[in-house]
């Protein structure tokens, strides 16, 4: 179990299924992917991957092997990324995440803290996921609902998004518009394809509705603003987006139960260093100007 590459390779195929991908992520030909296998088995005396016409499946043993490289790659970005935060310049690569759905208001402060340090190079990874800061996917993160509560990250309140129903004109036109909750059977809705949404005010409607009114459902946050556009139905939109835009119409003023929390998370290994300082600091100062369909947390 000497040699890290043959293992790194094996890591690779099992996690991608086939010798091309892995060969493409790790730079290297095919051959010597299947090298690695070969070796690596013969070493270990047991097979790892069963051959098929698809590609390669992990056996037993290549799943137990999968399981210990995929720690270890986990721990090896996490070191690096540490290191590469440690320095005291401005400069380098600097990944930051947030959920879709807010990058008009994070890439402007993006753009203004590339023009203060140009050596920067942004990356800015927006997901449905929660990406893991203790494994160095990020320096920092954007969060909205519940405080996170990861062991190791440093939490700050950043500010709240307040959130409102809305129909377009087009949709109001064809349906006219609920004067109140007890008016929403008669209307279709947009909502969150996942019923295990994170947004308190999706829950809230999916309490109030049939199913079979949530007429439109959708995995992005921008399908769901533009389905509200088009007329496909009602649905939420952050009050400070629908504002600017005439052709919406207000059905329910934002309530405070269906606010976003938006918090600021750093990883307490990279808190302190220049770098993630630097922009913490800049998007905390820049969130004050934030429209007023927000809130400073």
């Amino acid at each position: 179990m000497d040699n890290w590459d043959e293992i790194r390779t094996a890591y690779q195929v099992a996690r991608l299924g086939t010798v091309s991908g892995a060969a493409e992520v790790l730079g290297v030909h095919h051959a010597t992917v299947i090298r690695h296998i070969d070796a690596l088995e013969r070493r270990l005396g047991s097979k790892l991957f069963q051959r098929h016409a698809r590609g390669y499946t992990a056996t037993e043993a290549g799943r137990d092997l999968l399981t210990v490289a995929q720690t270890t790659e986990e721990q090896f970005a996490q070191l690096s990324s540490r290191i590469k935060g440690q320095g005291e310049t401005v400069q380098g690569e600097f990944v930051i995440t947030s959920v879709s759905g807010f990058s008009d208001l994070v890439v402007p402060v993006l753009a203004e803290f590339q023009r203060r340090h140009p050596a920067v190079i942004v990356r800015f990874l927006t997901d449905m996921r929660i990406f893991r800061l203790d494994y160095g996917e990020a320096h920092v993160a954007i969060r909205a609902g519940a405080a996170p509560e990861e062991p190791d990250n440093v939490v700050q309140p950043l500010s709240r998004i307040r959130t409102g129903l809305y129909a377009a004109r087009s949709y109001i036109e064809a349906h006219g518009i609920p004067a109140s909750e007890a008016e929403f059977a008669d209307h279709r809705f947009i909502v969150a394809e996942s019923e295990g949404s994170r947004a308190g005010f999706y829950r809230w409607l999916r309490e109030r509705v049939a199913p079979e009114q949530l007429a439109f459902r959708a995995t992005e946050v921008s399908a769901w603003n533009e389905a509200l556009r088009q007329g496909a139905g009602i649905g939420f939109m952050s009050a400070y987006e629908a504002m600017a835009d005439p052709d919406l119409v207000e059905v329910m003023a934002p309530r405070p139960e269906w606010d976003s929390p938006l918090w600021v998370v750093t990883h307490v290994d990279l808190h302190r260093t220049r770098k993630v300082q630097a922009f913490v600091t800049l998007l905390k100062e820049s969130a004050k100007a934030w429209p007023q369909c927000t809130e400073q947390g």
